[in-house]
């Protein structure tokens, strides 16, 4: 079924604005891509604006005090002020982009918010998810339509609400498919963020997605206590290091990683405080550091298939150390999302926007190979500059 902004694509693709704000805290992606939720016919322009140390300490807080609360009583007040400042910060970076690209002109945004608290699914009960972000605000200043809270109809469907990526990430792998000309191929999106997920499709049969373990965000929360930066440039304190492998040995007996998927992460189900707190700045980053590529890598082990490519995507893999570990077992398998053509620091922000289109045309955003909801289900809220829906 359909929402009354799918007339936006009667005449076909059209530019949608996408934005992402990851747990990392380090900024807001936006990019443009032309699409009808189907097809991606086109890549426009796109942006990273990193958030202020000031903005980056109010969105801290709310995360914080998220974990205190935990769904118990009231909102902390942290969260209307975070969620004003990220949404005119979100508002800001679009009128940037919008302002120096292409002369691209969009017909509608997908919003994805700030993910502060997320809580899957366990023993029966439905879980819940809390995105930061305000779409009608974003709305009014955008002056176009905005789909946003694309979560909570899945969870609310006793989904896990994530990972939601998966369909964009078949769209780009049946696009590379199609470049090689190869009607057999197996691939991998791995996007390394704050926690690590992947898509993984074989012959454009059912992909195959969740969060496989921590990605950066450990590593950053860990530089950052020791105020020596909001993350490990060229993984000089991880490289100066002792990994323990006795540690890694007892994280990776965790019952998450024995758990089949359909399954997801909280940004701080593995955060460094609770795993590092005693150790050195170095000897924790290192051993940080070796965990996140061994879940990765463990993760690719138990697929039906080893793909021909893993196509590594987001900020994590700018860490060269953790990008060195994962080609020590993959090879020339493992490539940069820039050798394919595509942008890998615009692609979770690209994937809002074509679930945007998804949402405005009734297309399901989510499937029960990849959040383990019971049918494939659409998602997302609408609000136009004059009102909400």
């Amino acid at each position: 079924m359909s929402s009354d902004l799918a007339h936006l694509f009667k005449s076909g693709p059209q530019w949608v604005l996408g934005f992402m704000s990851g747990t990392s805290l380090d900024g807001v992606d936006v990019a443009l891509i032309k699409t009808d939720g189907q097809i991606i016919e086109e890549f426009g322009s796109w942006i990273t604006i990193s958030y202020t140390d000031d903005q980056r300490k109010v969105l801290a807080v709310a995360t914080q005090d998220a974990l205190k609360w935990n769904w118990n009583g009231p909102e902390p007040k942290s969260f209307a002020k975070a969620e004003r400042m990220m949404t005119l910060a979100h508002a800001d970076a679009a009128k940037k982009l919008l302002q120096f690209g292409k002369g691209e002109t969009p017909v509608l945004a997908g919003f994805h918010g700030q993910t502060v608290l997320h809580s899957p699914p366990e023993n029966g009960n439905k879980g819940q998810t809390l995105q930061l972000g305000d779409g009608e605000l974003l709305a009014k200043e955008l002056k176009m339509p905005v789909v946003f809270d694309l979560r909570t109809a899945d969870m609310e469907a006793g989904g896990h609400g994530a990972p939601l990526a998966p369909i964009y990430h078949t769209a780009l792998l049946a696009k590379e498919a199609a470049n090689r000309k190869q009607n057999e191929f197996t691939g991998v999106v791995l996007n390394l963020g704050g926690v690590a997920n992947f898509t993984w499709q074989s012959n454009g049969g059912a992909p195959i997605a969740f969060d496989t373990g921590p990605g950066n965000g450990p590593i950053d929360e860990w530089v950052e206590k020791h105020g020596k930066g909001s993350f490990d440039e060229n993984a000089q304190f991880a490289k100066a290091g002792q990994v323990d492998e006795g540690l890694i040995e007892k994280w990776m007996a965790h019952p998450y990683f024995s758990t089949s998927p359909p399954k997801s992460l909280d940004r701080y189900d593995f955060s460094a405080h609770k795993l590092v707190s005693n150790m050195s700045l170095e000897d924790g980053a290192a051993t940080l550091t070796a965990f996140s590529a061994r879940t990765i890598l463990r993760a690719l082990e138990e697929m039906p298939k080893m793909p021909e490519i893993v196509v590594a995507t987001g900020g994590g893999r700018h860490n060269p150390l953790i990008m060195q570990y994962l080609r020590d077992e993959l090879g020339d398998a493992l490539i940069d999302a820039g050798e394919v053509g595509w942008r890998g620091d615009a692609i979770e922000a690209e994937a809002f926007a074509y679930l945007a289109a998804r949402s405005a045309v009734g297309l399901p955003i989510s499937f029960p190979e990849t959040t383990g909801v019971a049918e494939p289900k659409t998602g997302g809220r609408f609000a136009t500059p004059t009102r909400r829906k």
